[in-house]
């Protein structure tokens, strides 16, 4: 029976005050009786819940960014500036537990690379104003290894030729093409 086919017995009483629930069993036994923390059991139990399956994603996005960046805390550092740019050094440490040392260098190295930017902070006041960073958009950040996987590919792809140093009939490159999902949207 699918959650929507629903009979008087299946239905959930609610006791005034919405602290108690009777829910019927999937076998068709005696109703269950559960009672619903008002001071929010329940939802932060839920809250919980979603937070981890956050964590799991997170956890994939940054395996798969660790591939395309080279290393795991250049990838934490990339999807922390998507979800909080212009971030400085100290705050992407501190939000994603790096040392900053490690962040600092990190940045030098992946603005050098031109896959974050960066600029000085705007302050009033006078002092050291830090440099806030900003990470390119992921559609780029992909336009930019597809030259290398492409070229990666058509040297497995051309193996045979180059191991027997002739030309072969296989020397047709792979060619990838990507497209930004936006611009199909638009047709």
């Amino acid at each position: 029976m699918s959650p929507d086919d629903t009979t008087d017995e299946d239905r959930t009483d609610v006791a005034e005050g919405g602290e108690s629930i009777d829910v019927e069993t999937e076998d068709g036994g005696e109703p269950v009786d559960v009672t619903v923390d008002d001071e929010g059991g329940v939802r932060e139990r839920l809250e919980e819940e979603a937070d981890r399956a956050v964590g799991e994603f997170d956890d994939r996005l940054v395996d798969l960014l660790a591939w395309v960046l080279d290393t795991e805390t250049r990838a934490r550092i990339y999807v922390n500036l998507r979800q909080y740019p212009h971030s400085t050094s100290d705050e992407i440490a501190e939000e994603t537990g790096l040392y900053p040392s490690t962040v600092r260098e990190a940045l030098a190295e992946l603005h050098e690379e031109g896959k974050v930017t960066r600029r000085k902070r705007e302050s009033d006041g006078a002092g050291n104003n830090p440099y806030e960073y900003s990470a390119m958009a992921p559609s780029d950040l992909v336009s930019e290894i597809v030259d290398d996987v492409q070229e990666q590919l058509n040297t497995v792809f051309n193996l045979d030729s180059h191991l027997e140093e002739r030309e072969s009939d296989a020397d047709e490159p792979v060619t990838i093409t990507v497209e930004d999902a936006s611009e199909n949207d638009e047709e």
